[in-house]
Protein backbone atom coordinates (compact mmCIF):
# COMPACT_ATOMS: atom_id res chain seq x y z
CA UNK A 1 0.00 0.00 0.00
CA UNK A 2 2.83 2.57 1.04
CA UNK A 3 4.73 1.68 -2.30
CA UNK A 4 1.44 2.83 -4.31
CA UNK A 5 0.73 5.83 -2.40
CA UNK A 6 4.21 6.54 -3.56
CA UNK A 7 4.09 5.75 -6.57
CA UNK A 8 0.84 8.05 -7.07
CA UNK A 9 2.38 10.83 -5.89
CA UNK A 10 5.20 10.51 -7.94
CA UNK A 11 2.96 10.37 -11.15
CA UNK A 12 0.85 13.74 -9.40
CA UNK A 13 4.02 15.70 -9.63
CA UNK A 14 5.33 14.34 -13.24
CA UNK A 15 1.64 15.35 -14.32
CA UNK A 16 1.28 18.62 -12.35
CA UNK A 17 5.06 19.59 -11.50
CA UNK A 18 5.26 21.79 -14.16
CA UNK A 19 6.62 19.26 -16.77
CA UNK A 20 6.87 18.90 -20.56
CA UNK A 21 5.82 15.15 -20.26
CA UNK A 22 2.82 14.00 -20.80
CA UNK A 23 2.70 16.45 -24.12
CA UNK A 24 -0.93 17.03 -24.17
CA UNK A 25 -2.79 16.97 -20.54
CA UNK A 26 -5.74 17.95 -20.88
CA UNK A 27 -7.30 14.85 -23.10
CA UNK A 28 -6.10 10.79 -22.70
CA UNK A 29 -4.38 10.52 -26.19
CA UNK A 30 -2.35 7.62 -27.20
CA UNK A 31 -1.00 6.24 -31.06
CA UNK A 32 1.16 9.30 -32.10
CA UNK A 33 1.70 9.60 -35.74
CA UNK A 34 4.10 12.69 -35.94
CA UNK A 35 4.98 14.56 -39.47
CA UNK A 36 6.02 17.55 -40.67
CA UNK A 37 3.85 18.47 -44.15
CA UNK A 38 5.38 20.29 -47.00
CA UNK A 39 5.43 24.13 -47.35
CA UNK A 40 3.80 23.85 -43.68
CA UNK A 41 6.06 25.38 -40.87
CA UNK A 42 3.78 23.55 -38.17
CA UNK A 43 4.43 20.00 -36.63
CA UNK A 44 1.47 17.83 -36.84
CA UNK A 45 0.65 14.91 -34.20
CA UNK A 46 -2.62 12.96 -35.17
CA UNK A 47 -3.66 10.11 -32.28
CA UNK A 48 -6.35 7.94 -31.11
CA UNK A 49 -8.45 9.27 -27.94
CA UNK A 50 -9.13 6.96 -24.82
CA UNK A 51 -12.27 7.66 -23.02
CA UNK A 52 -12.12 8.74 -19.69
CA UNK A 53 -12.98 6.38 -16.96
CA UNK A 54 -12.43 3.25 -19.63
CA UNK A 55 -10.91 0.04 -18.84
CA UNK A 56 -10.60 -1.52 -21.63
CA UNK A 57 -9.32 -0.10 -25.64
CA UNK A 58 -12.68 -1.64 -27.10
CA UNK A 59 -14.76 1.54 -26.82
CA UNK A 60 -12.05 4.06 -28.27
CA UNK A 61 -14.22 5.60 -31.28
CA UNK A 62 -12.42 8.49 -32.96
CA UNK A 63 -9.20 10.43 -33.72
CA UNK A 64 -7.40 14.29 -33.41
CA UNK A 65 -5.29 16.00 -34.56
CA UNK A 66 -2.96 18.27 -33.10
CA UNK A 67 -0.22 21.35 -34.31
CA UNK A 68 2.66 23.18 -33.24
CA UNK A 69 4.99 25.58 -34.21
CA UNK A 70 7.04 25.77 -30.89
CA UNK A 71 6.42 22.31 -29.37
CA UNK A 72 5.19 24.21 -26.07
CA UNK A 73 2.12 25.32 -27.22
CA UNK A 74 -0.29 22.86 -28.85
CA UNK A 75 -3.73 23.55 -30.83
CA UNK A 76 -6.64 20.23 -30.80
CA UNK A 77 -8.45 20.83 -33.81
CA UNK A 78 -11.09 18.31 -32.27
CA UNK A 79 -12.54 15.55 -33.76
CA UNK A 80 -11.34 14.77 -37.46
CA UNK A 81 -12.98 11.11 -37.89
CA UNK A 82 -15.46 8.68 -35.74
CA UNK A 83 -16.43 5.27 -35.94
CA UNK A 84 -20.42 6.78 -37.06
CA UNK A 85 -18.81 8.27 -40.06
CA UNK A 86 -17.59 5.06 -41.47
CA UNK A 87 -19.97 3.15 -43.42
CA UNK A 88 -17.95 -0.53 -43.23
CA UNK A 89 -17.24 -0.38 -40.05
CA UNK A 90 -18.29 -1.60 -36.71
CA UNK A 91 -15.60 -0.83 -33.67
CA UNK A 92 -12.42 -0.79 -32.55
CA UNK A 93 -10.84 3.08 -33.65
CA UNK A 94 -7.36 1.79 -32.79
CA UNK A 95 -4.01 3.44 -34.22
CA UNK A 96 -3.39 5.14 -36.81
CA UNK A 97 -1.33 7.25 -39.51
CA UNK A 98 -1.15 10.37 -41.22
CA UNK A 99 0.58 10.94 -45.33
CA UNK A 100 0.56 13.69 -47.32
CA UNK A 101 0.13 12.46 -51.16
CA UNK A 102 -0.27 14.15 -54.30
CA UNK A 103 -1.85 17.58 -52.70
CA UNK A 104 -4.18 15.46 -50.61
CA UNK A 105 -4.11 14.30 -46.85
CA UNK A 106 -4.59 10.94 -45.85
CA UNK A 107 -5.76 9.49 -42.87
CA UNK A 108 -4.80 5.87 -42.63
CA UNK A 109 -6.41 3.59 -39.93
CA UNK A 110 -8.02 0.39 -39.10
CA UNK A 111 -11.06 -0.95 -37.44
CA UNK A 112 -13.40 -4.00 -37.52
CA UNK A 113 -15.48 -4.36 -40.41
CA UNK A 114 -19.06 -4.45 -40.06
CA UNK A 115 -20.27 -8.00 -39.49
CA UNK A 116 -16.60 -9.92 -39.66
CA UNK A 117 -15.21 -8.49 -36.86
CA UNK A 118 -11.68 -8.46 -38.93
CA UNK A 119 -9.34 -5.30 -38.81
CA UNK A 120 -9.16 -3.50 -42.08
CA UNK A 121 -7.03 -0.34 -42.88
CA UNK A 122 -8.97 2.22 -43.19
CA UNK A 123 -8.39 5.41 -45.67
CA UNK A 124 -10.04 8.85 -45.47
CA UNK A 125 -8.36 12.29 -47.07
CA UNK A 126 -8.92 15.80 -46.15
CA UNK A 127 -7.66 18.77 -48.46
CA UNK A 128 -6.70 20.20 -45.25
CA UNK A 129 -4.13 18.60 -42.76
CA UNK A 130 -7.16 19.60 -39.38
CA UNK A 131 -9.21 17.67 -41.14
CA UNK A 132 -12.09 16.79 -41.06
CA UNK A 133 -11.19 13.42 -42.91
CA UNK A 134 -13.77 11.68 -45.44
CA UNK A 135 -13.59 7.64 -45.35
CA UNK A 136 -13.02 6.40 -48.82
CA UNK A 137 -12.78 2.51 -47.76
CA UNK A 138 -10.46 0.21 -47.03
CA UNK A 139 -7.32 -1.02 -48.29
CA UNK A 140 -7.67 -4.14 -50.66
CA UNK A 141 -4.94 -6.90 -50.56
CA UNK A 142 -4.50 -6.70 -46.63
CA UNK A 143 -5.60 -9.17 -44.10
CA UNK A 144 -6.93 -8.27 -40.17
CA UNK A 145 -4.83 -4.66 -41.54
CA UNK A 146 -4.30 -3.13 -37.46
CA UNK A 147 -1.93 -0.43 -36.52
CA UNK A 148 -0.86 0.88 -40.34
CA UNK A 149 1.66 2.89 -40.88
CA UNK A 150 2.36 4.65 -44.25
CA UNK A 151 6.35 5.58 -45.80
CA UNK A 152 6.59 7.82 -48.74
CA UNK A 153 10.45 7.02 -50.30
CA UNK A 154 12.46 9.73 -51.70
CA UNK A 155 11.71 8.73 -55.09
CA UNK A 156 7.26 8.81 -54.22
CA UNK A 157 6.51 5.39 -53.94
CA UNK A 158 4.01 4.57 -51.14
CA UNK A 159 4.72 1.61 -48.26
CA UNK A 160 2.16 0.17 -46.17
CA UNK A 161 3.00 -1.55 -43.06
CA UNK A 162 1.02 -3.23 -40.59
CA UNK A 163 1.14 -5.79 -37.89
CA UNK A 164 -0.93 -7.40 -34.82
CA UNK A 165 -0.13 -10.52 -32.12
CA UNK A 166 3.52 -11.25 -32.91
CA UNK A 167 2.99 -10.40 -36.63
CA UNK A 168 4.26 -7.39 -38.90
CA UNK A 169 3.92 -7.24 -42.50
CA UNK A 170 4.27 -4.76 -45.80
CA UNK A 171 3.79 -3.69 -48.86
CA UNK A 172 3.91 -1.48 -51.81
CA UNK A 173 1.06 0.73 -52.35
CA UNK A 174 -0.70 1.44 -55.66
CA UNK A 175 -0.92 4.97 -56.32
CA UNK A 176 -4.74 5.63 -55.69
CA UNK A 177 -3.42 3.88 -52.21
CA UNK A 178 -6.08 2.10 -52.31
CA UNK A 179 -4.99 -1.66 -52.44
CA UNK A 180 -1.39 -2.39 -52.39
CA UNK A 181 0.52 -4.65 -55.06
CA UNK A 182 0.20 -8.32 -54.05
CA UNK A 183 3.73 -9.02 -55.42
CA UNK A 184 5.77 -7.07 -53.11
CA UNK A 185 3.63 -8.01 -50.17
CA UNK A 186 6.63 -9.51 -47.49
CA UNK A 187 6.33 -10.72 -44.07
CA UNK A 188 8.69 -9.00 -41.75
CA UNK A 189 8.07 -11.15 -38.63
CA UNK A 190 11.08 -13.46 -38.37
CA UNK A 191 13.40 -10.26 -39.04
CA UNK A 192 11.84 -8.57 -35.83
CA UNK A 193 12.91 -10.03 -32.94
CA UNK A 194 9.76 -9.50 -30.11
CA UNK A 195 8.09 -8.04 -32.75
CA UNK A 196 4.39 -7.62 -31.46
CA UNK A 197 2.50 -4.92 -33.49
CA UNK A 198 2.34 -1.30 -34.97
CA UNK A 199 5.48 -0.97 -37.13
CA UNK A 200 6.62 2.66 -37.92
CA UNK A 201 9.16 3.83 -41.09
CA UNK A 202 11.78 6.36 -40.82
CA UNK A 203 15.02 7.01 -43.02
CA UNK A 204 18.51 8.45 -41.81
CA UNK A 205 21.31 8.38 -43.72
CA UNK A 206 19.98 6.39 -46.55
CA UNK A 207 19.00 3.70 -43.72
CA UNK A 208 15.59 2.22 -43.40
CA UNK A 209 14.52 2.02 -39.59
CA UNK A 210 11.93 -0.06 -38.21
CA UNK A 211 10.71 0.76 -34.86
CA UNK A 212 7.85 -1.55 -33.16
CA UNK A 213 6.55 -2.61 -30.05
CA UNK A 214 7.46 -5.87 -28.58
CA UNK A 215 7.36 -8.61 -25.51
CA UNK A 216 10.19 -10.79 -24.71
CA UNK A 217 8.57 -13.08 -24.93
CA UNK A 218 4.69 -12.51 -24.08
CA UNK A 219 6.08 -10.47 -20.98
CA UNK A 220 4.27 -7.23 -20.77
CA UNK A 221 4.50 -4.20 -20.43
CA UNK A 222 5.88 -3.88 -24.38
CA UNK A 223 9.27 -2.28 -24.95
CA UNK A 224 10.21 -0.25 -27.88
CA UNK A 225 12.85 -2.34 -30.66
CA UNK A 226 13.87 -1.25 -34.13
CA UNK A 227 15.56 -2.93 -36.94
CA UNK A 228 17.58 -1.28 -39.71
CA UNK A 229 17.36 -2.19 -43.68
CA UNK A 230 19.06 -1.16 -46.67
CA UNK A 231 15.23 -1.14 -48.37
CA UNK A 232 12.22 -0.42 -47.18
CA UNK A 233 10.82 -3.97 -47.81
CA UNK A 234 13.98 -5.12 -45.74
CA UNK A 235 15.50 -7.71 -45.32
CA UNK A 236 15.92 -6.15 -41.81
CA UNK A 237 18.72 -6.49 -39.08
CA UNK A 238 17.34 -6.44 -35.51
CA UNK A 239 19.38 -4.08 -33.53
CA UNK A 240 17.91 -3.57 -30.06
CA UNK A 241 15.67 -2.03 -27.30
CA UNK A 242 15.38 1.53 -27.10
CA UNK A 243 12.51 2.53 -24.80
CA UNK A 244 12.80 -0.30 -22.06
CA UNK A 245 10.43 -0.64 -19.09
CA UNK A 246 9.59 2.67 -17.08
CA UNK A 247 7.33 4.00 -14.44
CA UNK A 248 4.32 4.64 -15.08
CA UNK A 249 4.52 2.81 -18.39
CA UNK A 250 0.71 1.75 -19.96
CA UNK A 251 0.90 -1.82 -20.75
CA UNK A 252 1.10 -1.16 -24.42
CA UNK A 253 3.27 1.28 -26.26
CA UNK A 254 3.33 2.78 -29.77
CA UNK A 255 4.54 6.00 -31.19
CA UNK A 256 6.59 7.80 -34.45
CA UNK A 257 9.65 9.35 -35.69
CA UNK A 258 9.61 12.62 -36.87
CA UNK A 259 12.74 15.57 -37.44
CA UNK A 260 11.22 18.64 -37.02
CA UNK A 261 13.76 22.47 -36.88
CA UNK A 262 16.28 20.39 -37.10
CA UNK A 263 15.57 18.25 -34.32
CA UNK A 264 14.71 14.02 -34.34
CA UNK A 265 12.01 13.13 -31.76
CA UNK A 266 10.56 10.09 -30.87
CA UNK A 267 6.64 10.76 -30.13
CA UNK A 268 5.04 7.43 -28.16
CA UNK A 269 2.74 7.18 -24.77
CA UNK A 270 2.35 6.25 -21.13
CA UNK A 271 -0.05 6.17 -18.61
CA UNK A 272 0.82 9.21 -16.65
CA UNK A 273 -1.82 11.17 -16.98
CA UNK A 274 -4.14 8.63 -15.46
CA UNK A 275 -1.71 7.77 -12.71
CA UNK A 276 -1.34 4.29 -14.07
CA UNK A 277 -4.20 3.39 -15.51
CA UNK A 278 -2.65 1.83 -18.98
CA UNK A 279 -5.70 1.77 -20.54
CA UNK A 280 -6.19 5.93 -20.23
CA UNK A 281 -3.20 6.51 -21.83
CA UNK A 282 -1.12 9.90 -23.04
CA UNK A 283 1.29 10.99 -25.59
CA UNK A 284 5.17 11.79 -24.22
CA UNK A 285 8.12 13.16 -26.54
CA UNK A 286 11.58 12.67 -26.11
CA UNK A 287 14.99 13.53 -28.30
CA UNK A 288 15.82 10.85 -30.61
CA UNK A 289 19.92 10.37 -30.75
CA UNK A 290 22.20 8.24 -32.76
CA UNK A 291 25.75 7.34 -31.70
CA UNK A 292 28.52 7.27 -34.61
CA UNK A 293 27.31 4.22 -36.06
CA UNK A 294 24.07 4.72 -36.26
CA UNK A 295 22.81 3.31 -33.74
CA UNK A 296 19.64 4.29 -31.57
CA UNK A 297 20.64 5.75 -27.98
CA UNK A 298 18.14 4.61 -25.46
CA UNK A 299 15.76 6.97 -24.49
CA UNK A 300 14.80 7.12 -20.54
CA UNK A 301 11.36 8.94 -20.00
CA UNK A 302 11.12 11.72 -17.11
CA UNK A 303 9.16 14.52 -17.11
CA UNK A 304 11.48 17.21 -18.08
CA UNK A 305 10.75 15.56 -22.17
CA UNK A 306 12.09 17.98 -24.42
CA UNK A 307 12.85 20.50 -21.93
CA UNK A 308 11.32 23.51 -23.95
CA UNK A 309 9.00 25.14 -21.35
CA UNK A 310 7.83 24.54 -17.96
CA UNK A 311 5.32 22.82 -19.80
CA UNK A 312 2.74 22.61 -22.70
CA UNK A 313 -0.44 24.16 -23.04
CA UNK A 314 -3.26 23.24 -25.59
CA UNK A 315 -6.30 25.12 -27.11
CA UNK A 316 -8.98 23.21 -28.29
CA UNK A 317 -10.02 24.92 -31.81
CA UNK A 318 -13.32 24.00 -33.14
CA UNK A 319 -14.26 25.32 -36.70
CA UNK A 320 -17.77 25.81 -36.85
CA UNK A 321 -18.35 24.74 -40.15
CA UNK A 322 -17.62 21.47 -39.82
CA UNK A 323 -21.10 20.02 -38.35
CA UNK A 324 -21.76 16.48 -38.13
CA UNK A 325 -18.13 15.50 -39.55
CA UNK A 326 -16.35 17.13 -36.09
CA UNK A 327 -19.04 15.88 -34.05
CA UNK A 328 -21.16 18.86 -34.20
CA UNK A 329 -24.07 19.81 -35.51
CA UNK A 330 -26.08 22.70 -37.93
CA UNK A 331 -29.71 23.47 -36.90
CA UNK A 332 -31.18 25.02 -39.24
CA UNK A 333 -28.33 27.13 -40.30
CA UNK A 334 -26.03 27.12 -43.08
CA UNK A 335 -22.31 27.73 -44.35
CA UNK A 336 -21.42 30.79 -45.96
CA UNK A 337 -18.21 32.70 -47.58
CA UNK A 338 -19.58 35.87 -48.57
CA UNK A 339 -17.92 38.01 -45.19
CA UNK A 340 -14.33 37.42 -46.42
CA UNK A 341 -11.32 36.81 -43.31
CA UNK A 342 -12.68 33.60 -42.17
CA UNK A 343 -10.56 30.80 -41.18
CA UNK A 344 -11.06 27.34 -42.23
CA UNK A 345 -13.81 26.45 -45.17
CA UNK A 346 -16.03 29.47 -44.47
CA UNK A 347 -18.76 30.46 -41.36
CA UNK A 348 -21.83 29.45 -40.20
CA UNK A 349 -24.95 32.11 -40.11
CA UNK A 350 -28.79 32.54 -40.56
CA UNK A 351 -29.77 32.55 -36.74
CA UNK A 352 -33.18 33.29 -38.28
CA UNK A 353 -35.83 31.82 -36.11
CA UNK A 354 -35.37 30.73 -32.31
CA UNK A 355 -32.92 27.91 -31.08
CA UNK A 356 -31.19 27.78 -34.48
CA UNK A 357 -27.94 26.96 -33.22
CA UNK A 358 -24.55 24.95 -34.03
CA UNK A 359 -22.82 23.36 -31.87
CA UNK A 360 -19.45 21.71 -31.53
CA UNK A 361 -17.89 19.07 -29.62
CA UNK A 362 -14.87 19.87 -27.15
CA UNK A 363 -13.35 16.94 -25.51
CA UNK A 364 -11.36 16.23 -22.41
CA UNK A 365 -9.90 14.20 -19.96
CA UNK A 366 -10.54 15.68 -16.39
CA UNK A 367 -13.50 18.22 -15.28
CA UNK A 368 -11.38 21.64 -16.23
CA UNK A 369 -11.53 25.19 -16.83
CA UNK A 370 -11.02 26.77 -19.71
CA UNK A 371 -11.12 30.72 -21.30
CA UNK A 372 -13.70 30.78 -24.06
CA UNK A 373 -13.40 32.41 -26.92
CA UNK A 374 -15.71 32.84 -30.31
CA UNK A 375 -14.84 34.65 -33.64
CA UNK A 376 -17.55 36.21 -35.27
CA UNK A 377 -18.40 39.08 -37.21
CA UNK A 378 -21.78 41.32 -37.05
CA UNK A 379 -21.61 43.99 -39.62
CA UNK A 380 -25.46 44.53 -39.05
CA UNK A 381 -25.41 45.36 -35.56
CA UNK A 382 -24.96 43.98 -32.06
CA UNK A 383 -26.14 40.21 -31.54
CA UNK A 384 -27.72 38.79 -29.14
CA UNK A 385 -27.21 34.54 -28.70
CA UNK A 386 -26.68 32.62 -25.86
CA UNK A 387 -24.25 29.40 -25.47
CA UNK A 388 -25.10 25.97 -23.47
CA UNK A 389 -22.25 24.02 -22.68
CA UNK A 390 -23.68 20.60 -21.98
CA UNK A 391 -27.19 21.35 -19.96
CA UNK A 392 -25.46 24.27 -18.48
CA UNK A 393 -26.55 27.42 -19.64
CA UNK A 394 -24.08 30.62 -19.59
CA UNK A 395 -25.14 34.15 -18.95
CA UNK A 396 -26.57 35.66 -22.36
CA UNK A 397 -23.58 36.79 -24.60
CA UNK A 398 -23.93 39.89 -26.32
CA UNK A 399 -21.52 40.35 -29.68
CA UNK A 400 -20.54 43.82 -30.20
CA UNK A 401 -21.24 45.10 -34.02
CA UNK A 402 -18.32 44.06 -35.95
CA UNK A 403 -18.16 44.29 -39.89
CA UNK A 404 -15.03 41.66 -39.50
CA UNK A 405 -14.02 38.65 -38.06
CA UNK A 406 -12.42 39.59 -34.87
CA UNK A 407 -12.37 37.47 -31.40
CA UNK A 408 -13.88 38.28 -28.39
CA UNK A 409 -13.05 36.68 -24.76
CA UNK A 410 -16.28 35.33 -23.12
CA UNK A 411 -13.62 33.84 -19.99
CA UNK A 412 -13.98 31.03 -17.85
CA UNK A 413 -15.93 28.03 -18.55
CA UNK A 414 -16.09 24.40 -17.19
CA UNK A 415 -15.66 21.37 -18.68
CA UNK A 416 -16.66 17.62 -18.06
CA UNK A 417 -14.84 14.61 -18.68
CA UNK A 418 -15.59 13.22 -21.96
CA UNK A 419 -17.65 14.77 -24.84
CA UNK A 420 -18.80 18.42 -23.97
CA UNK A 421 -21.22 19.80 -26.97
CA UNK A 422 -20.84 23.98 -26.86
CA UNK A 423 -23.82 25.47 -28.77
CA UNK A 424 -24.83 28.98 -29.75
CA UNK A 425 -28.15 29.73 -30.43
CA UNK A 426 -30.68 32.61 -31.35
CA UNK A 427 -32.70 32.89 -27.86
CA UNK A 428 -36.01 33.19 -28.24
CA UNK A 429 -36.81 35.95 -25.49
CA UNK A 430 -34.71 38.80 -26.99
CA UNK A 431 -34.44 40.25 -30.26
CA UNK A 432 -31.12 40.84 -32.70
CA UNK A 433 -30.42 43.58 -34.51
CA UNK A 434 -27.37 41.67 -36.23
CA UNK A 435 -26.33 38.70 -38.34
CA UNK A 436 -24.25 36.61 -36.29
CA UNK A 437 -21.62 34.53 -38.37
CA UNK A 438 -19.53 32.53 -36.35
CA UNK A 439 -16.16 31.40 -37.58
CA UNK A 440 -14.96 29.37 -34.49
CA UNK A 441 -14.68 28.82 -31.48
CA UNK A 442 -11.50 28.54 -29.10
CA UNK A 443 -11.23 26.99 -25.62
CA UNK A 444 -8.35 27.58 -23.77
CA UNK A 445 -6.31 25.71 -21.00
CA UNK A 446 -6.17 27.26 -17.99
CA UNK A 447 -4.05 25.68 -15.54
CA UNK A 448 -5.37 25.64 -11.34
CA UNK A 449 -1.57 28.04 -10.46
CA UNK A 450 -3.45 30.24 -12.80
CA UNK A 451 -6.57 31.37 -11.32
Amino acid sequence: MKNNLIFLIALFNIVFGFSQNPIFTHMYTADPAPHVWPEDDRLWVYTTRDEPGSNNHYGMTDYHAFSTTDMVNWTDYGRVLHLENVDWAESHAWAMDAVYYRGQYYLVYCMKEAGIGLFRTGIARSDVPQGPFTDLGYVKGVEFGQDPAVFIDDDGTPYLYWGHDRKCFAAELNEDLMSIKPETYVDLTAQLTHVFEAPWIHKYKEKYYLTYPGLTPRRWPQKMFYAVADQPLGPYEFKDCFIDDFEGQSGTNHGGTVTYKGKDMMFYHSAWLSGGLSETRSVMADYLNYDKKGNIIPIVPSKKGLGLAKRTRTTIHLEAENGFAAGGSLYNVFVDTWIKGYSGKGYVTNFDNPYDHVSMLAQVAKPSKFRFKVRYASPEGESNHDVLINSHKYSEFVFPQSETFREIDFGIVELKAGDNLVRIFRSDWKPSAGELAVDYIKLEQVFEDEN
